[in-house]
């Protein structure tokens, strides 16, 4: 029995062998016989082919997600110039530009938004602020003072504009009799006889006149104004042009001359027509110099009116650049003042140098 088993087990032990030497077609029936038995491990063997490929995917991905924040954030390193210098991937150049492109025009579109915000709120277009307390008495208005119209209605008041005002007839007399003493001074000191004819009332005459020149002192912005403020509901430009102006210069005591123009956009208030020309030549008569004389009269139509802007050029000729110094007889100087929407509007502003005759294009 023992004897008939070693043959068969020595037969088993040399399949295999005989297998290796079998022709194709008999191997490949044989792995077609065992397909049902191999066909799970082979499903098990591409699944975690499959895997292991998307895991190293996976693996990469994550690797450059790592160098590409790298990038961003790198240090900066002193270059050979010794100014700071960071190092970005080329392909992160195209990005990076993009970025600081859409953050510039966000920056942009953030400013005009808040200078449109702004605009509205003007405080060149708010009222002058009250400089002190002003106390009325009885029967009296209280009015706010700015910087152009004082508490009692004078403008721009000097040091001797209200002792001048307020003196009575003799004391009149004695200024004026000051100022004939003086005026007879120069005459002499220039190498002229005031006794002679021809100047022996030129002190006088010269007294007054500089009295008139300067009038504007003693007007009383309220007086001349006299309630010419009417509520019409209009809110379109008015434009008052070519004001003749005469005044003096306060550096040489010489006469300039020329046109102004007054334009303003009322708040529903419109003003006498007259009274424009009345409030330039108020501080035309005093002794001026033109950009303080165009900034005086806007600001003086800016407060009285509360308009939505005002807008105030001036062209003329001074006799002290004509007659002495540089003596250029046919120039002539332009000045201007812009006040609220004619400021913060160029197309208001353009609007109005166009109507007057300034923008010669």
């Amino acid at each position: 029995m023992a004897q008939r088993d070693v043959p068969e087990a020595s037969a088993v032990a040399a399949a295999p062998r005989k297998r290796s030497h079998e022709s194709p077609a008999a191997s490949s029936a044989g792995n077609d016989n065992s397909s049902s038995n191999g066909s799970s491990y082979s499903s098990t063997s591409d699944r975690d082919t499959s895997t292991a490929r998307q895991r190293r995917k996976d693996r990469r991905r994550r690797q450059n997600n790592s160098s590409s924040h790298s990038h961003h954030h790198q240090h900066k390193r002193p270059n050979v110039n010794g100014r700071g210098s960071s190092a970005a991937a080329p392909s992160d150049l195209n990005g990076s530009s993009r970025a600081a492109s859409g953050n510039a025009n966000g920056a942009a579109f953030q400013q005009r938004r808040d200078s449109l915000g702004k605009a509205a709120r003007d405080p060149r277009d708010q009222a002058p602020v009250r400089r002190r307390a002003v106390v009325a008495g009885q029967g009296q208005r209280v009015r706010p003072p700015s910087p152009v119209i004082d508490d009692d209605g004078l403008s721009r008041p000097g040091r001797g504009t209200r002792q001048r005002r307020l003196e009575d007839e003799p004391e009149a007399e004695q200024r004026l009799e000051r100022m004939r003493g003086a005026v007879r001074t120069l005459l002499e000191c220039v190498g002229e006889d005031p006794d002679r004819e021809g100047l022996l009332d030129t002190p006088s005459r010269y007294a007054k006149a500089l009295l008139f020149l300067t009038g504007g002192y003693q007007v009383n912005v309220e007086d001349l104004v006299n309630n010419a403020l009417f509520h019409e509901g209009h809110n379109e430009m008015v434009i008052v042009k070519d004001i003749e102006i005469h005044s003096l210069c306060e550096h040489h005591l010489v006469p300039f001359t020329g046109k102004m123009h007054i334009g303003y956009i009322p708040s529903d208030t419109v003003i006498g027509l007259s009274k424009l020309p009345r409030i330039a030549e108020m501080y035309a008569r005093r002794l001026q110099i033109q950009e303080r004389l165009t900034k005086e009269v806007a600001h003086a139509i800016m407060e009285i009116l509360k308009p939505q802007g005002v807008a105030v050029v001036m062209e003329s000729s001074h006799l002290c650049m004509v007659m002495r110094g540089v003596q250029q007889r046919s120039s002539s100087t332009i000045t201007s003042c812009v006040l609220g929407c004619f400021e913060r509007k160029s197309k208001t502003r353009n609007e109005f140098l166009s109507l007057v005759g300034i923008n010669r294009s």
